[in-house]
C-alpha cells in the first residue's frame, strides 16, 4: 500500500565517535525524552552512473529495517526540508517502482538507474515529546558504514545525529542548534548520507551563470532568466506527473518565460539555436497545457451555471458540460504524460542544459547590459503599441477579437521580457512588468470568453440535433458574449492609463 507523501523538516550534526548524547530535555517545549529505540537500517541507493539525481538535492534509496522499509523518494523544496514519497518494494527489488523512476525522468531521462552506495545504519532513536505528550520530534544517533558501488569500491564509516520534525515547531531546530553548539556539535557541511558515502565524488550542482551588472555583458541577463526558468520547468515537473494543483500552469509558465525570452533577446544569441528552441518550448507548452485549458473552461461554466436561476437550466446542462470538457481533460492529460515521457521532451531538456551552461552568443551578446536590454525591451513595447493599432483599424468583431489575442500575446512578450531586465533595471522594469501582466490578464479572460462561446455554440447545436432543448446554452452563450464585450472595454480602460516609464534614455 503506498504510503501518503510527506514534508521531511531535518537537521544533521556532524559528531565524533565518542561524543555523549546531548541532554535532550534541555529544549524548550521538550517535556520528556522517550525511551531509546535500537534499529538496524540497509539501504542501498540508486542515481544514473553520472550521479544525475545527486547534482540536484535528490535521493532515491531501497531500505529495510525501521518502522519504513520500502523505497524512499526525496525530493528538495528549501533548507532543510524535502519532499518524500514511499512506495513498498515489489517483486523486482532493484528495479524503482514505476512511480518513483516517473517523478525523476526530468532529471535521469533516458538513463538507466543503478545502485550507488550501500549504507549499513545503526541507530538509536529517541523521542521528543511536549505539552499533552504530543512527539515534536525524533532524535536519531547513527552510526554508518557506507560502501561505494561505482567504479573503484571505497568504504567509509562516522557518527552523526538528525532531529526530523514530527508536530513540533521550526523554533525546536533552532534551539537544537544553540545547545549542540555549547558541546562543539555542528550542522552537517553536507546535506545527507549519501553526499558524506560519495565523498569528493558528489557532484556539484548545476553551475550558476554570471550575476547580471549593468556593465556586464548583456548576455547575462538573458542567462540568469533563462536559468531561473529551466530550474522551474524541472521542479515543476514531478507535480505535472502527479496532478498536483497549479503544476501544469507553473510548468506552462516556465515554458512560455523561456519561449519569450529567447524572442526578446534573440540577437543576443545565434538564432537557428534559439529558434528551435523556441519550437519546442512551443510544443512542451501546447502538450503539457491542454489538460489545464479544460479544467479552467470547466471550471468557469460551473460558475455560471452556479448563479442561474433553476427555471432557466433546461435538462442536465451541467452533466453534459462535465462529460464533454472531462473527456477532453482525460485525453489531454494522457497526451500530455506522453510528451513528458517522450525522446523529443527529453532532448528538449537536454538542448536547454546545453544553452545555459555553454550558450551560442552573438558579438551583440557582450554589449553593456543596461542599453543593451533596454533597447530590446522597448522593441517589445514597440510590438505591443503596433497590436494595439490593429485593434482599432479592425472593421468586425473577428478581426477584432483576432486582433485583441495579438495584443494579449504581445502584452505576454514585453511582461516577461520586462521580468528578465529587473535584474538591472529595478523598480523600473517590475512596473513595467506588471502594467503588461495586467494588460494580459484582461485579454486572457477576453480570449477564455470566446473559447467557452465556441464550446456552448457546439454543444447546444449538438443537443438540438439531438432532440434536446438547447435554450440554456444559448442563454450561457450571451453571458459569456457580454462578458467578452466587458472585457474588451475593461482592456481599453487599461491602455488609456498604461503609462509606464521606459527603462533607458535615450
Amino acid at each position: 500500500m503506498t504510503v501518503p507523501d510527506t514534508v521531511e523538516v531535518e537537521r544533521k550534526y556532524e559528531v565524533e565517535q565518542d561524543a555523549p548524547l546531548p541532554e535532550l530535555a534541555m529544549l524548550s517545549d521538550v517535556d520528556r525524552v522517550g525511551t531509546p529505540e535500537e534499529q538496524h537500517l540497509d539501504a542501498v541507493y540508486f542515481d544514473t552512473r553520472d550521479l544525475a539525481l545527486a547534482a540536484h538535492g535528490i535521493t532515491l534509496r531501497r531500505r529495510s529495517g525501521g518502522d519504513d522499509a520500502g523505497w524512499h523518494l526525496k525530493l528538495p523544496l528549501g533548507a532543510g526540508e524535502r519532499r518524500e514519497m514511499t512506495e513498498p518494494v515489489g517483486s523486482a527489488p532493484d528495479t524503482a517502482p514505476e512511480r518513483l523512476r516517473r517523478l525523476v525522468l526530468v532529471h535521469t531521462r533516458d538513463r538507466a538507474l543503478v545502485p550507488v552506495v550501500r549504507l549499513s545504519t545503526r541507530r538509536t532513536v529517541l523521542s521528543l515529546h511536549g505539552p499533552a505528550d504530543t512527539v515534536l520530534a525524533e532524535f536519531c544517533d547513527d552510526r554508518v558504514d557506507a560502501h561505494t558501488l561505482l567504479g573503484k569500491p571505497e568504504s567509509s564509516s562516522w557518527r552523526e545525529w538528525e532531529i526530523e520534525l514530527v508536530d513540533g515547531r521550526r523554533d525546536l531546530l533552532k534551539a537544537a542548534d544553540t545547545l549542540l553548539a555549547a558541546s562543539g556539535q555542528h550542522p552537517a557541511a553536507l546535506p545527507s548520507k549519501l553526499a558524506r558515502a560519495l565523498g569528493a565524488n558528489y557532484p556539484d550542482g548545476p553551475a550558476l551563470p554570471p550575476k547580471p551588472t549593468r556593465k556586464g555583458p548583456a548576455s547575462a541577463v538573458l542567462l540568469a532568466y533563462m536559468h531561473a526558468m529551466v530550474r522551474a520547468l524541472k521542479a515543476h515537473d514531478p507535480g505535472v506527473r502527479d496532478d498536483l494543483p497549479d503544476a501544469v500552469h507553473q510548468l506552462r509558465v516556465a515554458a512560455r518565460s523561456m519561449r519569450s525570452a529567447l524572442a526578446t533577446y534573440r540577437k543576443l544569441t545565434d538564432p537557428a539555436v534559439a529558434g528551435s528552441l523556441r519550437e519546442e518550448l512551443k510544443w512542451l507548452a501546447g502538450a503539457a497545457g491542454a489538460a489545464r485549458d479544460a479544467e479552467v473552461i470547466l471550471q468557469r461554466l460551473k460558475d455560471m451555471i452556479g448563479t442561474e436561476p433553476a427555471e432557466l437550466l433546461m435538462g442536465p446542462v451541467q452533466q453534459r458540460i462535465e462529460e464533454h470538457l472531462g473527456a477532453r481533460h482525460h485525453d489531454a492529460r494522457a497526451a500530455g504524460l506522453a510528451a513528458l515521457d517522450s525522446d523529443r521532451y527529453f532532448r528538449l531538456l537536454d538542448s536547454l542544459d546545453s544553452f545555459v551552461t555553454d550558450p551560442p552568443l552573438s558579438d551583440l551578446a557582450r554589449k553593456p547590459a543596461r542599453k543593451c536590454v533596454a533597447d530590446r525591451v522597448a522593441a517589445d513595447r514597440t510590438r505591443l503599441k503596433q497590436a494595439v493599432e490593429a485593434v482599432d483599424g479592425a472593421r468586425d468583431g473577428a478581426t477584432a477579437d483576432a486582433a485583441l489575442h495579438e495584443v494579449r500575446k504581445s502584452a505576454k512578450r514585453l511582461r516577461y521580457a520586462a521580468e528578465a531586465a529587473a535584474s538591472i533595471h529595478g523598480k523600473r522594469a517590475r512596473r513595467l512588468a506588471r502594467a503588461a501582466e495586467h494588460i494580459q490578464q484582461i485579454l486572457g479572460e477576453h480570449q477564455d470568453s470566446l473559447v467557452t462561446r465556441e464550446l456552448l455554440r457546439d454543444l447546444g447545436a449538438r443537443a438540438q440535433s439531438e432532440g434536446a432543448n438547447g435554450f440554456s446554452y444559448g442563454r450561457l452563450h450571451a453571458i459569456e458574449q457580454q462578458r467578452g464585450s466587458d472585457s474588451q472595454a475593461q482592456f481599453l480602460r487599461a491602455w488609456a492609463r498604461f503609462r509606464p516609464k521606459p527603462l533607458h534614455r535615450k
